[in-house]
């Protein structure tokens, strides 16, 4: 069975264009401390803001069992991208 994905914006790299939140069809991306941000629990992992992300710079990350802690505080704090 598939894990389940969000998208990862890492603040430090985003360009703050709005391409992303403008593809998203849940409006999951809001801007927080002037940048993009993703809302994990509206994201739904369909990928078309990485898609249209002109830096390239989103990621979809696997979020099943204890990664989704690990997505979830990056974007809450506005961190960079998690390894």
């Amino acid at each position: 069975m598939a894990g389940k994905r969000k998208a990862l914006v890492p603040s430090n790299l985003c360009v703050a264009c709005g391409q992303c939140a403008k593809e998203c069809p849940k409006q999951a991306i809001h801007i927080h401390r002037g940048m993009y941000a993703v809302v994990n629990e509206t994201c739904v992992g369909c990928g078309k803001c990485a898609k249209a992300c002109p830096a390239g710079i989103i990621e979809l990350v696997d979020v099943s069992g204890g990664a989704q802690d690990r997505a979830s505080g990056a974007q809450k704090s506005g961190g960079g991208a998690q390894r």
